[in-house]
């Protein structure tokens, strides 16, 4: 451990302006948050406090080390400061304190004790302490260390020297995106371009659709200065501990690659630190925003959920396309086909061709959101907050409760989100928790307590809130009663339902709509033809709505939303929302609202043409049914779905601002 992989130049302040013990605390605590050490400066002020009050940290000649070992700190750091005139910090010697470095360490292990050793045997020479407080610059006191600890230590390598005096790469890096496709690449590029031109060797590990590539390996990582994590999603940095590491954004791969550079040649980057069970989901490299983590988290789950969405939306649209042609796409209209005893539910699954393919989509289907939950909660948690997450996941699915355990009221996307970051941050507490166990029980942990608790854990919370889902259900479902009795309601209704088909894309705003409409068809009237009719149309907007803004607004999107929405043309005009919950889950806004409007406008428009449909499911696959209307019906399915377009091409903000 080297006193120059810890102090960066921007924790140095030579002839700081304070006069007093207090006012040199807090210009050391401002050091490290202007760094980024810390999580909460608070709490970290408290912990040096409460050390000065047992006992002054002034060794003498001059010096002063005030620690701390606190859960406020991200990563083990120092911050010094040189004072011309001196304050008193309670020095044995009664010397007044020129000369004052703040260790600042982490709960695991004890870096701060080793610290405080180097720091000691070096500053017992006294010409040392001389030099560092006659320095000028924050370089020149960083240079005299950097000197210093180099002489008086020279069979230690440290983690930041020169690469030149190393075998292999100078700079380390890895580049992630969501899907792993084009931005991936794209920064990887741009970073070996920027370190040829500032002949700086370097490796770019990336961690694409395909897996990873280019790996770096464990003496590449020993040898180099340090590494660049340019990323949208979590990659394991447990490796990289003891290191230098810098975490990013993908863009900034792209777009800032020699900034990136430099700033691991300049040693302007904290060395960082990772106990054995540390990902980069727990632990980052203390520069990145609680925001931005949260980000990580969801693309995390949403990159995985993708290929579920993707391939099950288009097995089902493959069904409905096999029954159409067999001549089973207008069984509400045919006497003799419900004579045989089929409904126009069983659209998609008559033949066994098409039954076959909407059941496997459907598989898919029902992994969707299981999937986006469990690996939210692996990338907060690491492997235990995948079992959390899964069953989480699946939970919102089903609609668990505690009265009702098989299912009863599904919360669907949203409550999938929900589960997998309370999950996630379930299982962080509970690993926390059992910190404390017995070193004999460290085996059992992962394969035993941590599933019992995280499952008992996730069941209670999940049964708790879908209930909650099922009373919003039902206040829907006797206010859609009401509207639907009263004369003159019938468009601001049509309009209302179909904007709840956008709101959580299967979850109780969503049910609630089709649940209605569905058993308004047994009464048989126009009107429940007309609610069917609004709240299909509802659903298929969102999809298509999202592609033709990928399209139209190409420069709104990232390449890997661009690449995927091709399909929703095929899931939306199949009546299949689904296609727009990876879009809705990356940006809630404006996604949802955009598509609310565009759903509520289509389904209005489709109650003023008085558009009547007798199948609940299908698409444009059962537009047959709509006896004569169908024109006016696309009329206002295009209307609906450009106005969502527009509305999304003008919320959106550029990726890199996002």
């Amino acid at each position: 451990m080297r006193i120059t992989d810890l102090l960066k130049l921007q924790a140095i302040q030579v002839n700081a302006k304070v006069s007093t013990k207090s006012e040199a605390i807090d210009a050391l605590v401002a050091l490290h948050d202007k760094c980024g050490n810390l999580k909460d400066v608070a709490a970290y002020k408290a912990g040096i406090l409460k050390r000065e009050e047992e006992g002054t940290t002034a060794i003498g000649m001059e010096v002063a080390i005030p620690h701390a070992k606190s859960p406020a700190v991200k990563a083990p750091a120092l911050a010094a400061i040189t004072v011309a005139n001196g304050v008193d910090y309670g020095s044995p010697e009664g010397d007044m304190s020129k000369l004052i470095f703040m260790i600042a360490a982490t709960m695991d292990g004890d870096v701060h004790l080793d610290v405080l050793a180097r720091l000691m045997q070096m500053l017992m020479h006294e010409d040392f302490t001389d030099k560092l407080k006659a320095a000028k610059t924050p370089q020149e006191f960083l240079d005299i260390i950097d000197a210093q600890e180099t002489a008086q230590f020279p069979d230690e390598v440290s983690d930041a020297a020169p690469a030149a005096k190393k075998d292999g790469y100078q700079v380390l890096a890895v580049t992630a995106c969501p899907t792993g496709i084009a931005h991936t690449y794209m920064a990887a590029e741009a970073l070996q371009k920027a370190g040829d031109k500032l002949g700086i060797t370097i490796k770019v590990e990336t961690n694409g659709s395909g897996g990873a590539k280019n790996v770096l390996t464990a003496e590449e990582i020993a040898n180099c200065d340090g590494i660049i994590i340019a990323a949208d999603k979590n990659v394991d940095t447990a490796r990289f501990s003891g290191k230098p590491v810098y975490s990013t954004k993908v863009a900034d791969g792209i777009h800032k690659p020699e900034e990136l550079i430099n700033k691991i040649v300049n040693k302007e980057v904290p060395v960082f630190y990772s106990d054995k069970k540390a990902t980069a989901s727990t632990a980052s490299a203390g520069n990145e925003s609680f925001g931005r983590q949260l980000y990580k988290h969801l693309m995390n789950g949403v990159s995985h959920m993708l290929p579920f969405v993707v391939a099950g939306g288009i097995f089902i649209a493959i069904a409905f396309l096999i029954d159409t042609i067999c001549g089973f796409g207008n069984i509400a209209n045919s006497p003799e086909l419900l004579a045989q005893g089929y409904s126009a539910g069983d659209f998609g699954s008559i033949t066994p061709a098409a039954a076959f393919f909407k059941t496997i989509g459907g598989v898919a289907f029902n992994l969707m959101v299981p999937i986006l939950a469990g690996f939210i909660a692996m990338s907060i948690a690491d492997r235990p907050g995948l079992l959390v997450g899964l069953v989480g996941g699946f939970l919102a699915t089903s609609g668990a409760t505690f009265v009702l355990p098989g299912g009863d009221v599904p919360s669907g996307f949203l409550g999938g989100l929900l589960a997998g970051f309370i999950g996630g941050y379930m299982m962080l507490g509970i690993e926390k928790l059992c910190s404390h166990f017995p070193r004999a029980l460290e085996g059992i942990k992962p394969v035993l307590v941590y599933p019992l608790l995280g499952l008992g854990g996730i069941a209670v919370i999940m049964c708790a809130i879908n209930p909650i889902m099922g009373w919003i259900n039902t206040g829907m479902n006797n206010v859609l009663i009401a509207m639907s009795e009263k004369e003159g309601l019938m468009i601001p209704l049509c309009a209302l339902l179909a904007g709840m088909m956008a709101i959580d894309m299967g979850g109780p705003f969503n049910k609630a709509a089709y649940v209605f409409a569905t058993g308004m068809l047994s009464f048989q009237t126009d009107a429940a033809y007309m609610i069917m009719a609004a709240v299909m149309i509802g659903g298929m907007v969102p999809p298509i709505a999202i592609a033709l803004s990928t399209n139209i607004f190409r420069n709104k999107w990232t390449a890997e939303e661009r690449k995927n929405a091709p399909v929703n043309y095929i899931m939306g005009l199949s009546f299949i929302t689904e296609g727009a919950i990876p879009y809705a889950a990356g940006h809630p806004w404006p996604v949802i609202p955009c598509c609310i409007v565009g759903s509520a406008t289509a389904g209005a428009l489709s109650a003023l043409f008085g558009c009547k449909l007798m199948a609940p499911h299908g698409g444009v696959f059962v537009f047959a049914t709509m006896a004569g209307t169908w024109y006016l019906y696309l009329l206002a399915l295009v209307i609906g779905a450009v106005l969502g377009a527009i509305l999304l091409g003008l919320l959106m903000k550029k990726p890199q601002e996002a």
